[in-house]
């Protein structure tokens, strides 16, 4: 399983819409399976599903039918916390919240080819992850945003900026508050990638809205070169 990740890096997380109740039957679920369906046709490299509040039976169906939709594309399912369920259903891996287990033991259980994003909120903590042999992590939130608040003021581009160029060619995507108006400021100060939940929500603009975030990494890297 190649776990090449080639800046830039576009990271769709979807919305958690879905409850304990939440069936395979339920609009929700056949939502998610039309927004994952869209993020292949736009080539959004990465698709976590984050429905944290779904029971573990409908998890494990919804995560075996996007890595069906997926299959032929190149875009790869990741599950968020549970690892189980994302080996289980074929996954290409798992992505880590800070309350999960350290990324070492995921590793150490799962194997070298199994991949593994983490999500940070600091330098100590986005050191921690690549340290443990994370292969790309998610750091925020750069912007306000309300549905990050709980994790303090944000971290803002200079911050940001210097975790990029500490942790060199390691892969770090930035979250919150990004849109396609400031993608750019996010390439400029170093980020592999865009990850996001709103960004990415509406499976009729799903293509427009990456191929201008990546028009964006390429004046970026246009500028550059030059």
């Amino acid at each position: 399983m190649s776990k090449n990740l080639s800046p830039p890096i576009l990271y769709l997380i979807t919305r958690g819409a879905t409850t304990e109740t939440t069936s395979p039957t339920s609009p929700e679920f056949q939502d998610l399976l039309l927004q994952i369906k869209a993020a292949a046709a736009a080539e959004i490299d990465l698709v976590q599903i984050r429905e944290k509040r779904l029971g573990a039976r409908a998890l494990f169906e919804l995560a075996e039918r996007a890595v069906e939709i997926t299959r032929e594309s190149s875009t790869r399912i990741l599950i968020n916390d549970r690892a189980d369920i994302a080996a289980g259903a074929g996954a290409y891996g798992v992505h880590l919240t800070t309350q999960s287990l350290d990324v070492a033991v995921i590793r150490k259980s799962f194997g070298d080819n199994f991949l593994i994003g983490a999500s940070t909120h600091s330098w100590e903590e986005a050191y921690q992850a690549s340290e443990q042999d994370a292969d790309f992590i998610v750091l925020g939130p750069i912007f306000p945003t309300i549905s990050k608040e709980q994790f303090g003021p944000p971290l803002g581009l200079e911050k940001f900026s210097v975790v990029c160029g500490n942790l060199g060619a390691f892969p770090v995507l930035a979250l919150g508050g990004v849109s396609v108006s400031n993608a750019q400021q996010c390439f400029e100060a170093g980020a592999s990638g865009i990850a996001g939940i709103s960004l990415f929500s509406e499976p009729q603009t799903l293509e427009t809205v990456a191929a201008a975030i990546r028009k964006c990494a390429k004046g970026v890297r246009d500028e550059e070169s030059n």
